[in-house]
């Protein structure tokens, strides 16, 4: 084998590990921790896993549209928690409200909070870090105020089905992530709209000068995310029977690091949303992996920031090297 075809095979495998090296990393985290622990392969555990990550899962695909666009949310834990408390107030008490309206009614209150974020960011020109990060201390302290800094609890039964119920087996908030997860990736791989976010987050003046409304695309993403914060909010509320004031501290960090995980670029207009479930999944099973194995909880924040950086260093590697 003549110097030619030798890097010939390693430019194929390099490019077969930059490709799929994400779905890799997961089947590699999947054998070790089958090993690791005997408890990790059952099905109960492999189902708590998914009910875990649902709520992850709904941040991540919002987190996705942004991060395409190169912008960032760090309000999304604390939109979450203001949502949750909406929605739980509605369906409290002895005459609590249609539980449809109660989570519509957190959607759009995580909607608006979105697009407050998206109008600062997209026509005030406010960098997306600062924005969201005051959002983050406006909805939380939104949330105190709501809530009277105390729970929420006795919620309607039909309310708390959303995040406790099953059906055929798969609980329910498995089921609204799948969901979520489809129609955004349906959106993001065959609409027109899905081609315009990749557009903006790739080349925003080149986008703007082929007739695209970069702002408009912007402050939409904003909007996307706020409404499945909010959903979420519902979920994690239906599934604690109550809406807690301090939910959804550190959510921010989950979704990032499953997007960056997931090989969607900070620098934006390159990313998979199907990557995006995976970092997701490694996540969950990163977190049960540790909770089964009995790793302090703070250890486990060491250990997602460690990846979150080197994904970023990855990528960063990856652009250069393209």
């Amino acid at each position: 084998m003549n110097s030619t075809d030798v890097m010939k095979r390693e430019m194929n495998v390099g490019a077969l590990i930059s490709r799929y090296g994400i779905v890799i990393s997961f089947v590699l985290l999947f054998v070790v921790l089958s090993i690791a622990s005997p408890n990790f392969l059952s099905a109960n555990n492999l189902l708590n896993v998914l009910r875990q990550v649902s709520i992850n899962g709904v941040l991540a695909v919002g987190m996705t549209f942004v991060i395409l666009t190169a912008g960032i949310d760090l309000s999304i834990g604390s939109v979450l928690a203001l949502a949750g408390a909406v929605a739980a107030s509605l369906v409290t008490g002895t005459d609590p409200f249609n539980p449809l309206i109660a989570v519509l009614a957190g959607i759009l209150v995580g909607a608006v909070c979105g697009g407050v974020n998206g109008t600062v960011i997209a026509h005030f020109r406010v960098p997306a870090f600062v924005t969201t990060l005051g959002m983050l201390s406006v909805a939380r302290g939104g949330t105190l105020l709501y809530s009277g800094g105390r729970p929420i609890p006795n919620l309607s039964p039909e309310f708390r089905w959303l995040g406790q119920g099953m059906v055929l087996g798969i609980p329910v908030p498995v089921i609204i992530f799948a969901i979520v997860f489809a129609i955004a990736a349906i959106i993001l791989r065959y609409s027109i709209y899905g081609r315009r976010v990749y557009a903006v987050g790739g080349n925003p003046r080149s986008a703007k000068t082929s007739g695209i409304n970069t702002s408009g695309i912007m402050f939409s993403v904003y909007v996307i995310m706020g409404a499945l914060a909010g959903l979420a909010g519902v979920m994690l509320t239906a599934r604690t029977t109550s809406a807690l004031p301090q939910a959804g501290i550190g959510y921010e960090l989950d979704a990032i690091a499953a997007v960056v995980i997931g090989g969607t670029s900070l620098t934006g207009g390159v990313g998979r949303i199907g990557y995006t479930l995976v970092g997701v999944l490694i996540i969950g099973m990163i977190s049960n992996g540790l909770d089964l194995m009995s790793v302090s909880s703070y250890y486990q924040q060491i250990i997602k920031g460690s990846i979150i950086v080197l994904a970023v260093l990855i990528d960063r590697s990856r652009s250069r090297g393209e």
